[in-house]
């Protein structure tokens, strides 16, 4: 950025002052023949290209400021625009390219800115201006312009505005602005006439107004506020006074001449000599005193040389007036006693003060921008105090910001945060109030609090150096002291860290937080599958088969992982249980199944051998290579037999049944059963008959074992114990969230038990399954307790309070930063100390000392000889004397110290008298004598005569020189009244009390047995507010008991138990509730949402294994033949079975249960038709299984099943039919395709002793058939379905946090210092907001106290007395008040009430805040006939400049005036000026006016303006808006029956008409016809008249005979009156009606048209789903 070098500086910095100069250049552009037509000569070649220039670019150079060169494009351009050769334009006239300019930088930013002018004076917009409005509203539009110059800070010279442009854009130079209206003079109503100036003969009244508003904005000024009238008393009947006698103002006081002083000291001295000489020579030590006295007088001189009190005198002038002011010899004025024309006064003295001291050093010694400056002081003393001037002292102290400098000064210390430890997470703060958990809190985990302490520290920056060497330091002394058992410590990196804590004031900024939400990880239980099976015996080792003792085994795996966490085991149960057997073997053969029988012989039919289909399996059943199982026993083939034709035919042996007990006992044993069934009798020759039905039946024994089952029990992993054989690792590892140092061994107790039994010993369970006993472990780190250092002595108070007799402490504290834990070192320094302070200094009090008064010093003689009745060496005169300062020890101290501490000066000079011969002389009155204290006594006090006047008669006049004084003493009678509202209720400070519920965190804080208080007040029977100790039999307060109720949380019941799964197979959801026992109050917890009955549900998914519960079928019975054959035992019949529902375990079906549980669907057929072979007929086996349909399901595909014969037929037997069974696959008929289901997220589970925080949802998986149907998982399993969902996912609770509160802080100062209204407030923050359904915070955040009661007093002025001119009529006088002693409630309907002045001593006398007391003034006294301006009004209100209510922001203003008085017409050119002041104000309100009329009287009524608040002032109302006053017709209305009307127009009475000339006036007023309706009275009532013949003949109809109407069409105009056009409109619509209704009654109807099929339709009722619907 730059500017050209070469451009003047000075020149305007405003945009419009370039504007002149860039207008030629474009009238040259936009006109080419401008040019041409200026010069003659060059007309006939115009000029067609032009020079034009691009903007100036970058200011560009090597150093920064003047120097650098700026570049623009140059280019030629024809006159349309288009860009030519360089060619055709002048070269002479070529613009420069290139200048040179002034390179900003970006420091030139502090050296350059912007100069704001003040704003000129508001001009209105000219346009504007023009158009005036005839009412101004709101003022007038304008504008206002400041200069704007761009200077150089440090020499305050001008520089180019570019400059500054470059970091800020230039400010606005105009802005709008308002001119308001013109707001005119406003005044008061005038007040009552004055009386007659004169008792007899003719003189004058006045009265008169203030002014209200002054005028402003070019208002007019103020009208006269002045009115006189003449008025007339009674004839004189002495003549009339005419002259008086006026007395001129006091002449400056001055010395009198050197002559005149030499001559009163020498008088004095003379005086002095005699008395010496009377009084003879004095004794030594009579001598001594006198010396000390001197001494004093010197030393009391030189402390008064503060004041140098002159004592001077002053004059006046006595003249006689006349009325009209003319001055007249003073023999007109006659009277025995002329006023004193001298006096003795004090001269005037201004205040001197010293020169300025030095400065004082700053107050900040250290260097830092942040922080605020620092001040520094001077002083000066004061030399000459001021003596009767008006004039105060100038300020004696200075202060100005500094800030220290230098290279010794050193950087300010900077203060940070800190923060301690968090304590160990709580979750018992989250409990609710019903919480059984709040019993025991060890088990407590999951979402909690903690907290921690916040100290502020001075931040050193060489911490990390310090940190550096110390820890080089501290580490290699600790490698030389570590001993092996010790656990090696962390604390070494934070003992320097640790800074001493500073007062919490020091820092700034954010405060960490103290407290926070954390985490107690929840212990997860072991979960564990089922068991398996019981297995084979088998040896303890397959490896070492020794001996013939064996163990059947059963296992079950881990399902879940355990971790540790508060309450959690840790420990999962065995998982393994062995039962001791004989002949054991590691591999057996498994037979899978039988081979076909095959009969003996090679025949086809009759007895034969199955052979096993085995493999070999090891004993956990893992199918092995069969050489493993040469040492076992092969299994043998097994007899079976193939029946021949007419054979009986049996079925195949049912599978054996499940164990009936899982072990065999003394009592119990275990049997398995499998049957078989008849399919077809033999025939009656030849053929292999049935067996009975016993050898239908097997049965045998099973899990012969005994019931003495043993397993391994292990108890809890004991502590980590460190393990020296391990050397510690020097890399630092992890465990369990904390840093590990060393590695330790844990043990634990393993013990072999017998089931049912107890311990046994180790040797019943198998050894080689023995758990571990012992474990390797990792030991946290040792750390210690650690506290930061001292804290600095609190300070001990450095100034002294009186009355505070109570012995100061100060104290020091530290923090703990870091609490000990793994066997570190404990915390046992103490955190806090005291000590006594060092005894304060004694308070030293200050006061001012007065010397005796000197003597009286009179006007000198020469000016006093010339006064008539004057005596030399008397008379009225004035005396000084000295003040010093002293301790309250009457030590000698600085004047200086008074004036701070000791109040007001005591007066300096008084006025004397010196009797004269003829004067009375008597003492001072003495003081009153004290009360005895009973109601109605007095006290007195008394005077007496002195010197010669003893002697004279006329001061022995009591009347005149009353020597003793009577006063009844105050008859005290006092009565207490509270006073005020009732405090809130404050509970007791330190007392822990309860009254509901179970203690929660914060409760003490907020509720319990409290008291509430009333002040108290004490009046005297004079109803004056007293101190209240007055009133013995009551304290301060009235005291009540009060209850702050306990919040109590919403109370639930306790969850019921879980509802069974909702499904058998697959995934439901399992529900408890909890109901609603009772509602939260007083702020307790709220209620979780709850449902229309009041309880809260708890849904989870639950999963129900598919196989869980099975039906079990028997095998079918025999087929019972119902249709008998031609032969026996053959044909058609039923068979049943038994169908049962059972538990399936691991061991195969076990428990019948209820048929519920078990899938209906499912259920297998009880009974069935069958056909029962005949006996040389074929029979078939049992259909097989169905073959499985192949997927996707589809009907071109099949599935088929097929039965074997068995039996084969004879010859004349039916032959066997088709073995295989074939059927299409439909689709959730036969065949169905399955599918993975995924469940919707479960609601955040929680840990069963957690109450918030971390949990996890969860959901279910599930196989679900084409048909919808759940089925067990191994269905999609089998097809090899993809999964991939995820079951669980983590999930946030949010804590119910409860509302913390800080606690209440100390009372704080009354607001009032006295009155009854004062109050103490204290208040308490939230340091923890709620959250959640945490108890919320209360809304009392404040509590307030009301103050005792203390009574108000002050100082407050009497009324001025008259204006007394001694000895004279008029002139220059004195007026004086006095000050009493107030007392009052504070309050600002109390009217203070006098009390004893004793009560006010220990106030400064400050009035109104005016340390100057003035209790006499000069005044004047109007002479008779004389012209005088009135006192000054009162200051009128605040006003401010308003539009509709809203302050246009020009500030408030208040007036008062004075008005002129006339006493004499003659006199009238001779007075002044009435008199307007006018002053600022802050409290200002809007005033409206409004003009306000009274009710009209005949044409007149009474118009005024009014200001809002009701004040009747003359103007402020605008006077276009004024309403009439004055209603006269003009002309008159001279007319029979007229009158003038409300617009001013004439019309005639009730019943006439008004006749109209032509110009619209009234001509005459003619009856209108009148027609009589009868009355029911009227017995002649159908006798009509008319007197339209004769308008002028009178009624004849008696009153009250019929109704009158006066029917009046016309208007006084001679118009048709406006009813006239209405009666006439209703009539036309009227006749409108009558035609329609007479057309629709006429009109021939239509058949209404039929409905065919017109059937109700039925009712519908739509459910929205509203329950109550």
């Amino acid at each position: 950025m730059g500017l050209p070098a070469g451009r003047s500086a000075s020149r305007s910095p405003g945009a419009a002052g370039r504007r002149p100069a860039a207008l030629p250049l474009l009238l040259l552009l936009l006109c080419p023949g401008a040019r041409g037509a200026a010069a003659p000569g060059e007309a006939e070649a115009p000029i067609l290209y032009l020079w034009k220039t691009g903007p100036w670019g970058r200011c560009m150079g090597d150093g920064c400021g003047p120097g650098g060169i700026q570049t623009r494009a140059v280019w030629c351009a024809h006159v349309e625009g288009w860009t030519t050769l360089h060619t055709n334009c002048k070269p002479a006239e070529r613009p420069s390219n290139q200048q040179n300019c002034f390179k900003v930088c970006d420091w030139h930013k502090e050296l350059y800115d912007w100069r704001l002018g003040p704003w000129n004076q508001c001009q209105p917009v000219i346009s504007k201006s023009l158009e005036k409005p005839l009412e101004c509203v709101k003022g007038e539009e304008g504008i206002q312009v400041r200069e704007i110059t761009c200077i150089e800070k440090e020499n305050d010279v001008p520089a180019e505005d570019i400059i500054c442009e470059y970091f800020e854009p230039k400010p606005l130079l105009e802005q709008a602005c308002l001119i308001p209206c013109r707001q005119d003079c406003i005044v008061s109503e005038f007040s009552a006439w004055s009386e007659c100036s004169k008792t007899c003969g003719s003189g004058l009244q006045h009265r008169t107004r203030h002014v209200v508003a002054p005028p402003q904005f070019g208002g007019s000024g103020c009208p006269n506020l002045t009115e006189f009238q003449v008025c007339q008393a009674g004839p004189c009947e002495a003549e009339e006074r005419s002259y008086s006698l006026q007395v001129g103002p006091w002449s400056t006081c001055s010395m009198p001449h050197s002559r005149q002083a030499r001559q009163a000291r020498r008088r004095g001295k003379s005086g002095e000599r005699d008395k010496d000489r009377r009084k003879g020579v004095k004794d030594p030590e009579a001598r001594e005193l006198i010396k000390k006295k001197r001494n004093r007088n010197r030393q009391n001189r030189q402390e008064n040389r503060y004041w140098d009190i002159q004592i001077g005198y002053q004059t006046r002038e006595v003249m006689c007036t006349n009325k009209t002011g003319k001055a007249a010899d003073l023999s007109f004025c006659q009277q025995e006693k002329l006023p004193m024309t001298f006096q003795a006064c004090v001269m005037t003295k201004e205040c001197q003060v010293s020169e300025w001291s030095e400065w004082s050093p700053c107050s900040k010694t250290c260097h830092d921008t942040a922080s605020p400056k620092g001040t520094r002081v001077r002083t000066r003393l004061i030399r000459q105090f001021p003596i009767g001037s008006e004039k105060k002292c100038p300020e004696l102290e200075e202060k100005e910001p500094c800030v220290s400098q230098g290279d010794g000064v050193a950087p300010c210390a900077t203060y940070s945060w800190r923060t301690t430890e968090w304590t160990e997470c709580r979750v018992d703060p989250l409990l609710s109030q019903q919480d059984r958990r709040r019993g025991n809190q060890t088990a407590l985990c999951g979402g909690g609090v903690q907290t921690r302490e916040v100290y502020c520290v001075q931040a050193s920056e060489n911490l990390l150096s310090q940190l550096s060497t110390h820890k080089d330091k501290e580490e290699t002394k600790y490698q030389s002291t570590l001993k092996p058992s010790a656990a090696p410590s962390l604390s070494i990196t934070f003992e320097v860290t640790a800074s001493k804590p500073v007062d919490l004031k020091s820092c700034t900024g954010p405060v960490p937080n103290t407290t926070q939400l954390c985490h107690i990880p929840c212990p997860i239980e072991c979960e564990v599958s089922p068991w398996t099976a019981w297995g084979p015996c088998t040896y303890e080792n397959c490896n070492d088969q020794q001996g013939k003792k064996g163990f059947k085994l059963r296992k079950r795996r881990i399902t879940s992982e355990p971790t540790g966490g508060w309450g959690g085991s840790g420990n999962c149960p065995h998982l393994l249980e062995a039962i001791p057997c004989e002949e054991p073997s590691c591999y057996d053969w498994k037979a899978l199944g039988l081979g076909d029988c095959e009969p003996d012989n090679g025949k086809e039919c009759g007895p034969g051998t199955q052979v096993q289909e085995v493999v070999c399996i090891n004993s956990d059943g893992e199918e092995v290579d069969r050489q493993l199982c040469r040492d076992a026993i092969f299994p043998i083939p097994v007899a079976c037999d193939v029946p021949c034709p007419k054979d009986c035919v049996l079925s195949m042996w049912s599978a054996w049944s499940s164990c009936s007990h899982t072990c065999s006992g003394k009592t119990t044993e275990g049997r398995q059963i499998r049957a078989r069934s008849v399919l077809a009798y033999a025939g009656e020759e030849g053929g292999v008959q049935c067996p009975n039905s016993s050898a239908l039946q097997e049965v045998r024994s099973c899990n012969e074992h005994p019931c003495t089952v043993y397993h391994w029990q292990t108890g809890p992993w004991g502590q980590c114990i460190e393990d020296t054989s391990v050397s510690s690792f020097n890399t630092t590892a992890t465990w369990n969230g904390e840093a590990s140092c060393s590695v330790g061994m844990q043990t634990r107790k393993v013990i072999c038990v017998r089931v049912n039994v107890g311990q046994v010993g180790p040797k019943k369970c198998p050894e080689s399954l023995r758990p571990e006993t012992v474990r390797p472990c990792l030991l946290p780190c040792r750390k210690d307790c650690i506290v930061t250092p001292y804290s600095d002595w609190t300070s001990c108070p450095s100034s002294c309070k009186e009355g505070d007799s109570g012995i100061k402490k100060q104290t020091r504290h530290r923090v703990i930063i870091q609490l000990p834990a793994n066997g570190g070192k404990d915390c046992t320094d103490p955190l806090y100390e005291e000590k006594a302070c060092e005894a304060p200094q004694v308070c030293q009090s200050y006061r001012w000392k007065t010397h005796k008064w000197r003597r009286c010093q009179l006007v000198p003689w020469s000016v006093q000889q010339d006064s008539p009745g004057a005596q030399e060496g008397c008379g009225p005169g004035r005396q000084a004397r000295a003040i010093t300062c002293r301790k309250q020890d009457g030590g000698q101290a600085g004047v200086h110290e008074c004036l701070r501490h000791a109040g007001p000066v005591p007066a300096l000079t008084q006025a004397c008298q010196v009797p004269c011969q003829d004067d009375c002389q008597l003492t001072s009155w003495s003081r009153f004598s004290s009360c005895n204290g009973d109601c109605g006594a007095v006290r007195t006090r008394k005077r007496t005569i002195v010197g010669k006047s003893k002697k004279k008669e006329k001061c022995k006049n009591s009347h005149l020189y009353p020597l003793i004084e009577t006063q009844y003493c105050p008859c005290d009678k006092y009565n207490a009244q509270p006073v005020g509202n009732w405090s809130d209720c404050i509970l007791p400070e330190g007392k822990a009390e309860v009254l509901l519920g179970v203690k929660v965190q914060g409760d003490t804080k907020e509720c319990g047995q409290g008291y509430r208080y009333q002040a108290m007040a004490c009046y005297d029977q004079n109803g004056r507010l007293v101190e209240t100790s007055r009133c013995n039999s009551h304290g301060s307060y009235i005291e009540e008991a009060c209850i702050i109720p306990c919040p109590s949380d919403c109370k639930l019941s306790e969850w019921s138990n879980w509802s069974r799964c909702s499904k058998s197979c697959g995934s439901g959801v399992k529900v408890r509730s909890k109901w609603l026992r009772e509602k939260p109050y007083n702020g307790g917890r709220p209620c979780p949402k709850l449902d229309h009955v009041n309880q809260v549900y708890e849904v989870v998914p639950c999963h129900s294994d598919c196989s869980q519960y099975i039906w079990v079928t028997e095998p079918w019975s025999i087929c019972k033949v119902t249709f008998v054959n031609t032969r026996d035992n053959c044909g058609e019949g039923v068979q049943t079975r038994k169908v049962r529902c059972m538990q399936n375990t691991a061991d195969g079906p076990s428990d019948h249960v209820e048929d519920y549980l078990c899938d209906p669907e499912e259920m297998p057929l009880g009974s069935r038709e069958c056909k029962l072979p005949c006996p040389e007929d074929c029979v078939v086996s049992e259909w097989g299984p169905w073959t499985r349909c192949s997927l996707p399901c589809n009907q071109s595909s099949f599935r088929q099943r097929s039965a074997d014969p068995i039996r084969q037929p004879a010859e004349e037997g039916r032959a066997c039919p088709d073995a295989v069974e074939k059927e299409p696959c439909n689709l959730n008929k036969n065949c169905f395709h399955y599918d993975y289901n995924v469940t919707d997220w479960s609601t955040c589970q929680l840990s069963e002793k957690a109450v918030c925080g971390n949990g996890i949802k969860t959901r279910m998986l599930d196989c679900v058939r084409s048909d919808g149907k759940s089925v067990n998982l191994k269905y999609c399993e089998e097809l090899g379905l993809e999964k991939t969902w995820q079951m669980n996912t983590s999930c946030m609770v949010e804590c119910p946090v409860n509302c913390q509160l800080a606690d209440w802080s100390p009372w704080s100062e009354c607001s009032q210092t006295c009155g009854l209204t004062g109050k103490m407030i204290r208040r308490r923050t939230v340091t923890q907001p709620f959250q959640g359904d945490g108890r919320p915070c209360p809304a009392l955040m404040e509590q307030s106290k009301p103050c005792p009661v203390k009574p108000c007093y002050q100082w407050r002025y009497g009324p001025w007395s008259a204006c007394q001119v001694q000895d004279a009529q008029c002139g220059e006088g004195t007026r004086t008040r006095n000050i009493s002693c107030v007392v009052s409630d504070g309050s600002a309907d109390d009217f203070s009430k006098v009390v004893d002045e004793e009560f006010c001593t220990d106030i400064e006398p400050t009035i109104d805040g005016n340390k100057k007391v003035v209790l006499e003034e000069t005044c004047t006294q109007p002479c008779p006939g004389d012209c005088y301006l009135k006192d000054w009004s009162s200051w009128s209100l605040c006003q401010l400049t308003c539009v509709n209510g809203e302050d246009l922001g020009f500030g408030g203003i208040q007036v008062r005036s004075r008005a002129v008085i006339i006493q004499e017409l003659e006199n009238q050119h001779l007075c002044p000026e009435q008199k307007l002041e006018t002053k600022s104000c802050d409290d200002g309100q809007c005033y409206e006016y409004k003009w306000m009329a009274s009710a009209w009287k005949g044409s007149s009524r009474t118009v005024w303006c009014q200001r809002s608040d009701g004040v009747n002032v003359t103007g402020g109302c605008l006077v276009v808006r004024q309403p009439d006053a004055d209603r006269s017709c003009n002309p008159p209305c001279s007319q029979p029956h007229s009158h003038c009307s409300e617009t001013r127009v004439c019309s005639c009475e009730e019943g006439y008409t008004e006749v109209m000339s032509s110009n619209g006036t009234l001509e005459q007023c003619t009856l209108i016809p009148v027609m009589v309706v009868p009355t029911v009275e009227d017995k002649r009532g159908d006798v009509k008249t008319s007197r339209a013949v004769h308008p002028t003949q009178p009624s004849s109809n008696p009153a009250g005979r019929g109704r009158t109407w006066f029917l009046q069409p016309f208007g006084p105009d001679g118009r048709l009156k406006t009813w006239v056009y209405g009666v006439a409109a209703g009539a036309f619509v009227l006749l409108i009606f009558i035609v329609s209704m007479i057309y629709l009654a006429c009109k021939k109807p239509k058949k209404p048209q039929r409905r065919q099929n017109n059937r109700l339709k039925p009712l519908t009722l739509a459910y929205d789903g509203d329950a109550d619907m």
